[in-house]
């Protein structure tokens, strides 16, 4: 056991996270609910601390009160959990259909994610035979409207909110490719609306375009994207077909049924 602190409330912030974890863990090893003065006493913390910390994990729906003075992990973990799950569940499922697509185009295969305003990279298939440098590698980050998988997402989103990220970010550009205007970055969201692909014209590096179809689950939800990335000038239309089946592969692995195919742009 822990020695017991003293139950002053000024404590370093990396000894609160510390403690955070310690209490979670506790909870975590039990089915039922917990006593604050079991938590205390398995903690080794003072029962004031124990108090203090598990109400602020309360207001974040991390804890549960069932009752006064018991505990339990909250819903908020429960939610965290399935957001990774189901971010892990469309990388494995979507591995071995991307570098089979790579095989047959012999360029950058991408997955990405949203995670707020911009798009993560959570996966690539490529080769240094493509004759393009990554310029974004895994774990990467660009923003939502300089992105062909990013315009997807927003394309999802309804005008509102459209229009709200665009205020949030202020539309900034990296190339003279760049889309800043709303207007503009509407009209783009409608085309990706209305065929169900999404285009990079070199707005985020000069010298690349991509081209990105929608992976969505079982609840017809759009989750990640997938893109072909390739040198400006070796683009070619006729990937897309590829691009929508593999996608379409990998949202079916997912539990998704496809509506009826999007036309191609």
């Amino acid at each position: 056991m822990k020695k017991q602190d003293s139950g002053q409330p000024a404590t370093p912030t990396i000894q609160v996270i510390e403690r955070m974890f310690a209490l979670i863990d506790v909870l975590a090893s039990r089915e039922e609910a917990v006593s604050l003065k079991e938590i205390s006493e398995k903690t080794g913390l003072h029962p004031s601390t124990t108090h203090r910390i598990l109400n602020d994990l309360a207001v974040g729906r991390f804890v549960d009160r069932p009752e006064a003075g018991s505990y339990r992990l909250g819903m908020r973990l429960l939610e965290l959990g399935n957001l990774v799950k189901g971010r892990l569940n469309v990388r494995d499922a979507a591995l071995a259909p991307m570098r089979e697509l790579h095989k047959l185009i012999q360029q950058p295969v991408n997955l990405s994610v949203r995670q707020g305003d911009e798009i993560v990279y959570v996966e690539r298939a490529y080769s240094e035979r493509s004759g393009m440098q990554v310029v974004r590698a895994i774990g990467g980050r660009a923003p939502l409207h300089l992105t062909s998988t990013g315009k997807l997402f927003l394309a999802a989103d309804d005008a509102p909110r459209v229009r709200a990220y665009a205020t949030r970010t202020g539309l900034p550009g990296h190339t003279r490719n760049s889309i800043t205007q709303l207007q503009v970055l509407e009209r783009e969201l409608a085309k990706a609306r209305q065929y169900g692909i999404a285009r990079d014209n070199e707005e985020l590096e000069l010298g690349v375009r991509c081209m990105a179809a929608g992976i969505y689950d079982d609840q017809a939800k759009l989750v990640a994207g997938l893109s072909i990335s390739a040198p400006a000038d070796r683009l070619d239309e006729g990937w897309l077909t590829k691009l929508q089946a593999t996608a379409n592969a990998i949202s079916e692995a997912l539990g998704h049924t496809p509506a009826a195919a999007a036309k191609v742009a």
